[in-house]
């Protein structure tokens, strides 16, 4: 019997989760994963800025509610792009939640095509409104046991073969 290969956005999809768990803030644990023409580009995850402390050792830096500390993941990846001199215009974006209204622009803004997101996280109605006007597509991604258990037996199996 085949084995059955894994559908492009649930493996794009577990790429953020696993880069989510290299967040530093414990607020949210988030990743993005940027993407073109299949292939990965840049990936990020929510932490502090460089060369500053971590939430994860020092407490969050709190204001209005919001950690100052924090770069959210999608800024991480589409700055990543920036710094290497890597283009954003038409790649696709999978992010762990619902980006927030800041990094909605700015992926509106990095030239998006298409957000890929897994959980509802405050979904702004502002920001869905830029999307729409945008012209970016939307798709909620669902990960199901099934796809983290072919991942950990995946795993199991490679392990067993060394």
């Amino acid at each position: 019997m085949a084995n059955k290969r894994m559908p492009w956005n649930q493996y794009f999809m577990l790429q953020s989760v696993l880069l989510s768990m290299r967040s530093t803030c414990p607020r949210l644990f988030v990743g993005a994963l940027v993407i073109r023409n299949r292939r990965i580009i840049a990936g990020g995850y929510n932490g502090s800025v460089a060369h500053e402390d971590h939430c994860i050792d020092v407490g969050c830096l709190m204001r209005d509610g919001h950690c100052l500390r924090t770069i959210h993941a999608e800024m991480n990846a589409l700055t990543q792009c920036a710094k290497f001199g890597v283009q954003t215009e038409g790649a696709e974006i999978y992010v762990t939640h619902f980006p927030c209204l800041q990094c909605t622009k700015l992926i509106i803004q990095a030239g998006i095509s298409k957000i890929h997101y897994q959980k509802d996280y405050h979904n702004d109605p502002y920001a869905l409104k830029l999307i729409e006007k945008s012209g970016i597509e939307l798709d909620q991604v669902n990960l199901s046991v099934d796809d983290a258990h072919t991942l950990v037996n995946f795993l199991e199996n490679e392990q067993a073969t060394e």
